[in-house]
């Protein structure tokens, strides 16, 4: 997207899909947290070590990066 159309597009309070990924990807790390805390049990963990253990540590990567550009967003 170009820069003018992407202004207009927030202006109307549309969200682009990477918005969307990484708002989902702040819910899959906030929710992860909350289960580890109230029942000690790793969501990210029990999907993805199974197949490969830096599966996980990627996803871990993309929600914390999403978190920086969010709270990056709530700065402006």
């Amino acid at each position: 997207l170009n820069k003018k159309r992407y202004k207009k597009m927030a202006k109307k309070g549309s969200v682009c899909g990477y918005d969307w990924a990484t708002k989902i990807l702040v819910l899959v790390g906030a929710l992860n947290w909350g289960l580890i805390g109230i029942f000690n049990w790793n969501l990210v963990s029990a999907i993805f070590d199974s197949w490969a253990p830096v599966i996980s540590r990627i996803v871990y990567i993309l929600v914390g990066l999403s978190a920086l550009y969010e709270a990056w967003k709530l700065s402006k």
